[in-house]
């Protein structure tokens, strides 16, 4: 399978490549406020997790998250040339509005469980993220690929704090996250749970990815500098050389003129 289907497959295929300039375009700009919506999803799951937040409250939010999934999908819908390719390839989405409806949470309380399938959402991104991360590299983005670094960093957080009973707060699992990322480890705040040390494996795994991604660019950027200071003395160098051909050009034809008269008056 190779990169282009397994999004397909898992539903979270995005705007394909070849649509129009306009699905491009919006697809573009709802990129960061779907990461961040991502973020707001997982903070909020461990608000709710932990009791921290009113019924009425999170009644607001699911209402607020489920319109801008509605409005995602029904833009990019309508901007897309073949509509049906990219509701099957975002299959995902239809089924987050469909089952994420928040009326059908307040008529049936136990369908409340199907709010975890937003948290579908955070493959989605990381997914883009990993695709974005390659275009990053070859344009040597720096800033853009510490942000992503960051953002996973919060994310991971959250989540971990809302997984494992030994991290309380978000804070120290940000800081777990980050000291993890780094694969620097600590160990003043681990994991004790199986789903938290299964959580924290793919963490380890994705710092030792982002780090390597991290040091490509950084090694990229600094390549490429001294590419430029290097095609940049060339330039100043082949400068000089046509200077220097059109000099000697110029004394040839002076050269060659000065025989040609010379040539003349001994005829004469």
């Amino acid at each position: 399978m190779n990169n282009q289907s397994f999004p397909r497959v898992i539903g979270l295929a995005g705007v394909d490549r070849n649509e129009t300039s306009a699905a491009l375009k919006y697809a573009g700009h709802l990129e960061w406020p779907m990461v961040l919506m991502a973020i707001w999803i997982v903070i909020e799951w461990y608000l709710q997790a932990k009791g921290a937040v009113p019924p009425n409250f999170v009644l607001i939010t699911d209402w607020i998250i489920w319109g801008f999934f509605l409005f995602e999908t029904v833009l990019l819908t309508t901007l897309v040339r073949n509509k049906s390719y990219y509701l099957i390839g975002n299959w995902v989405n239809l089924v987050i509005i469909i089952l994420g409806f928040p009326v059908l949470w307040e008529e049936f309380p136990a369908a409340g469980v199907l709010r975890s399938l937003r948290l579908i959402v955070m493959a989605g991104i990381l997914i883009h993220i990993s695709s974005t991360a390659r275009r990053i590299l070859a344009r040597n983005h720096l800033g853009t690929t510490l942000m992503i670094g960051f953002v996973i960093t919060v994310m991971a957080g959250f989540l971990i704090a809302g997984l494992d009973p030994a991290i309380d707060t978000p804070w120290d699992g940000i800081w777990w996250a980050w000291v993890t990322v780094t694969t620097v480890g600590y160990g003043d705040v681990v994991p004790v749970s199986t789903e938290g040390r299964l959580f924290a494996s793919f963490l380890i795994l994705m710092g030792i990815g982002i780090f390597s991604m991290l040091t490509a660019s950084f090694s990229a950027f600094f390549v490429s500098r001294d590419e430029k200071m290097v095609i940049q003395r060339e330039q100043q160098i082949l400068a000089k050389l046509e200077l220097i051909e059109m000099r000697l050009h110029k004394i040839e034809k002076e050269v060659s003129h000065v025989a040609k008269a010379q040539q003349e008056t001994s005829g004469k």
